[in-house]
């Protein structure tokens, strides 16, 4: 039988200890009890801003996914079911029974997994630019962009974060040409030594297989899947394929890419309204 995770209280770093590594946990807000779960690469340090919105309005617990951040490397392969396996742990070792669920790209795969695997303990399920993977269609494969020049990668990330990025769409709108260079500058690795490209490397392998398409009529949480119609990361197809097989699911697209949160002034308001609705 497999121990209970520990929650270690007496470190200046607040951690977990399960499935074989520490975890890197941060708690803030109050309100409702909200799981937040990151996307690609992504950790906390690297995207505050997104998490505070919901810190405003909840209880929010996120954490550094395996291979990421403050939380450890461990060798590899990493599957789905071990990124579930680690935010069921810390929602066990927090004392969180249910709990709403927000997953932001790969972070809305490991939701879904989630949702699929434990869906008791989830009362709200917000899945935003993402993909179930199978039939229902994948994300663009970010793994096969490592072999690519710098400027090549640079140039097909930025298409890819919306379809409509090009030289004159960012020349005439400096709020997207901002969000471009932002989202570069993050994807940069020349700081990063070894283990946590490594790390890195893995979630993407992690991501590559993922499939839930023929488990999300097990989801039991009322949904809301939040799109951008320019996304060429999770395209509005996936989106689509996952509202149809999830029982009580709600589409939404908004005028963006994958990083329509940012773009579309819409979006967060009312994927937070939704999290926040106590109807069932």
């Amino acid at each position: 039988m497999r121990p209970a995770p520990r929650a270690d209280n007496d470190s200046a770093i607040p951690t977990i200890s399960a499935n074989g590594i520490d975890l890197y946990y941060e708690r803030r807000g109050a309100g409702p009890r909200l799981l937040f779960l990151n996307g690609s690469g992504s950790t906390l340090a690297s995207s505050s801003l997104l998490v505070d919105p919901f810190a405003a309005r909840f209880d929010v617990v996120a954490h550094d996914q395996r291979g990421l951040g403050n939380t450890e490397i461990p060798t590899g392969p990493y599957t789905m079911g071990d990124y579930a396996a680690d935010a069921i742990a810390l929602l066990d070792a927090v004392g969180w029974d249910r709990c709403r669920v927000v997953g932001v790209s790969f972070g809305g795969m490991v939701a879904q997994e989630l949702a699929v695997t434990a869906p008791e303990r989830v009362e709200r399920l917000a899945l935003c630019c993402t993909s179930p993977g199978g039939a229902g269609g994948a994300s663009y494969p970010l793994h096969e962009l490592a072999s690519l020049p710098v400027a090549e990668r640079a140039e097909i990330g930025t298409r890819l974060l919306d379809t409509r990025f090009d030289r004159e769409w960012l020349a005439s709108h400096p709020g997207d040409r901002g969000l471009a260079e932002m989202m570069a500058a993050r994807r940069a690795d020349a700081d990063k030594n070894a283990d946590e490209l490594r790390g890195e490397t893995e979630q993407l392998r992690a991501r590559a297989g993922h499939d839930v398409c023929d488990r999300l009529r097990l989801v039991s949480a009322p949904t809301l899947i939040a799109g951008g119609r320019y996304d060429g990361i999770a395209p509005v197809a996936n989106a689509e394929a996952i509202a149809t097989r999830v029982p009580h699911a709600e589409l939404r697209l908004y005028e963006g890419g994958h990083a329509f949160f940012a773009q579309d002034p819409k979006a967060l308001p009312e994927i937070l309204d939704f999290l926040a609705d106590e109807s069932s």
